[in-house]
């Protein structure tokens, strides 16, 4: 179970007294650790928590186990140069719980670095599979082409279109080759580690490129089984961010079978009734679904300007650039998950 969850106080909540503070102007992004702030308000009282209050990393919450102890602390630090924290003058108010489910930032789920340690069959990372200049060459290429404006993103498709309406391919319109400024990630495709496909660079024949915007992420879904092939490949470009994987446990909630390119976020699910791993994208790496990781589990980026990743606060950038290649499947899927696959329910 993840920490206790509060919110940023209305006015009238601000007026009462609380045993927790919300303490504005502190936090990892102003170069402030949990560590030093709970030291520095245990003058006080026992500080039985600090957590950050919402995506920013410039705002936490203290918790006391004392509603004297912080109402001391809101008493010596609100307004006032607090030389404990690099003299930061801090903006405090008294904070209330908050309802379960609207914490911004999930601290509930720990993020995982390298695939080995989400531990899905099929899930792949590598780091770096591009340098830096390649990363400015293929984002150069990208925006000297039209971009086609969804409602929150920017999209371009090679090879096939995914048509959104029936989120599927349609296979008899075909847009051509794969662009040529791709070629040489294909070709260091062909020696990814663990595949058996040694013409991986050959038979990938649909490209989509999505440009995120800060903020905006993706819904949890399954990439549709009957429109694509098993190998997934996702290059991350430009900007960092969080994947989550879920997979419901109970079958009472059937998963969403769609594309990589829907972004509506939808993180209504009770959390209990699944299971949830995360890893982090950072830029330049290329991710593999494949197998299970492909088939039967739901990948989905929370809609975060920040995410937490081993306590750290990272920053994601104005926009993240993806470059997701896939093989359109020619007939029904017959994978060895039916009950998340629609050409098999």
């Amino acid at each position: 179970m993840g920490p206790p969850r509060f919110t940023r106080p209305k006015a009238g909540d601000a007026q009462s007294s609380s045993s927790n503070l919300f303490v504005a102007n502190c936090g990892p992004a102003v170069g402030l650790s949990y560590e030093t702030i709970a030291s520095a308000f245990a003058a006080f009282g026992d500080v039985e928590g600090v957590y950050a209050a919402d995506d920013s990393g410039t705002r936490v919450i203290v918790s006391y186990g004392q509603v004297d102890s912080a109402q001391a602390a809101l008493a010596a630090f609100n307004g006032k140069p607090c030389a404990e924290l690099g003299g930061r003058s801090l903006h405090i108010r008294n904070s209330v719980l908050q309802p379960i489910g609207k914490s911004p930032v999930d601290h509930a789920i720990p993020v995982s670095r390298l695939a080995s340690e989400v531990n899905i069959p099929g899930l792949y990372l590598l780091h770096d599979f591009v340098t830096v200049e390649e990363e400015q060459e293929l984002l150069a290429a990208v925006d000297s082409r039209p971009w086609n404006k969804l409602s929150k993103r920017r999209v371009q498709h090679y090879g096939y279109e995914f048509c959104y309406d029936i989120r599927n391919v349609n296979t008899k319109r075909c847009l051509g080759e794969l662009p040529s400024f791709v070629s040489p990630i294909l070709q260091r495709i062909a020696s990814f580690p663990n595949l058996d496909h040694s013409t991986a660079s050959s038979i990938l024949d649909q490209l989509t490129i999505n440009e995120y915007p800060r903020g905006v992420g993706l819904s949890p879904h399954i990439d549709t089984h009957s429109a694509f092939d098993d190998l997934i490949f996702s290059l991350s470009l430009a900007g960092p961010c969080i994947m989550e994987f879920r997979q419901y446990v109970d079958g009472s909630i059937v998963p969403t079978i769609a594309s990589s390119t829907e972004v509506e976020a939808d993180n209504s699910h009770d959390s209990s009734n699944m299971i949830r791993k995360a890893i982090y994208l950072p830029p330049r790496s290329m991710l593999l679904l494949s197998g299970e990781a492909r088939y039967a589990w739901n990948h989905y980026i929370p809609h975060h300007k920040i995410d937490l990743v081993d306590g750290t606060v990272i920053n994601r950038s104005l926009r993240r650039v993806s470059f997701t290649f896939r093989k359109v499947r020619r007939g029904p899927c017959q994978c060895e998950f039916p009950q998340y696959c629609d050409s098999q329910r």
